[in-house]
Order: structure tokens, then C-alpha cells, then sequence
């Protein structure tokens, strides 16, 4: 998947209609660190959690989802995709046998 598709499927968060909450207890100390900061943005305390969480919510998605390779290691990459292995016995039988939760 490329960065453009996932990308894609992160919803777009451009001043949308607050619609739940979300509560958190930190020590007064976390607070007013996250207090300072939003106010050196000029942004609310919730504007400035909302916006740091969403960032890297996305960043660790987009960590499961792209990779980036050298010009050596791509072409590599590629000929272990074009030119797989032959299966073991061992993944035969895991392909064949039952997902745990059909048992």
C-alpha cells in the first residue's frame, strides 16, 4: 500500500462536530506541561491533546502499513516476491488445519 492509499484511509479530521468524550486523569505536574505547551501554540488544552493524539495515532498506523526501501534492497524485495519459496510441509499443514477460533 502507498503513503497516498494510506492516507486515504484516515478519516479527515478538519473541524468536524465534536460528538463524544473522552475522559483522562493525569498528575496535576502532565497537566500543566500539556498546558504550557498549548498555550505557547496558542491552542485549548483539548485542542492540543485532540491534535497530538491524532498525529500519531496516524504515524503509528502509517507505521503498520509503509516501509521504505533502498534502490538495492527494493529490487531484493521484489525477487523474493516474484520468485517465492516453495511451501514447507509445515506451512501446508498450517494453511490446511482450522483457524483457532473455528474450532
Amino acid at each position: 500500500m502507498n503513503v497516498a492509499t494510506a492516507r486515504s484511509k484516515v478519516p479527515s479530521f478538519t473541524r468536524q462536530k465534536s460528538d463524544t468524550t473522552i475522559n483522562v486523569r493525569v498528575s496535576k505536574v502532565w497537566r500543566d506541561l500539556i498546558d504550557n505547551a498549548a498555550s505557547v501554540l496558542g491552542k485549548t488544552r483539548t485542542d492540543f491533546i485532540v491534535e497530538s493524539a491524532r498525529r500519531h495515532a496516524i504515524d503509528v498506523l502509517l507505521d503498520q502499513r509503509f516501509f521504505s526501501l533502498e534502490g538495492d534492497q527494493y529490487d531484493a524485495f521484489l525477487s523474493v516476491l516474484d520468485n517465492p519459496p516453495p511451501p514447507s510441509e509445515r506451512l501446508k499443514r498450517l494453511m490446511t488445519s482450522k483457524a483457532p477460533w473455528e474450532k
